[in-house]
């Protein structure tokens, strides 16, 4: 059974930080590229930052660029998104993703999302 479970959200003054963990079960996590999403109500879903399977890369929105920094550990099936100089306007729910694509059929996981709040 796959499972993707996020933790660490809060609520979080402007400015402050947090760091999301999304811990992976049921597939074979070191072979998945691992994605951080958003989605605020009425809006669309925005990707964050990705990071490849064995963390040799990273992606990043503009808009988190230079603050927030997506790292893995593949020994604990572990992803984690690190949010520095948090705005009011990220108050959101932040879900992982974990997605390969093979010849024959593309795998998208998705966990339950936690809910991150910037205010003071």
């Amino acid at each position: 059974q796959v499972q993707l479970v996020e933790s660490g959200g809060g609520l979080v003054q402007p400015g402050g930080s947090l760091r999301l963990s999304c811990v992976a079960s049921g597939f074979t996590f070191n072979t998945y590229a691992m994605n951080w999403y958003r989605q605020a109500p009425g809006k669309e879903r925005e990707l964050v930052a990705r990071i490849s399977s064995l963390g040799v890369s990273t992606n990043y929105a503009d808009f988190v660029k230079d603050r927030f920094t997506i790292s893995r550990d593949n020994a604990k099936n572990t992803v984690y998104l690190q949010m520095n100089s948090l705005k009011p306007e990220e108050t959101t729910v932040y879900c992982c993703n974990g997605r390969k694509a093979t010849w024959s059929k593309d795998y998208d996981y998705w966990g339950q999302g936690t809910q991150v709040t910037v205010a003071s």
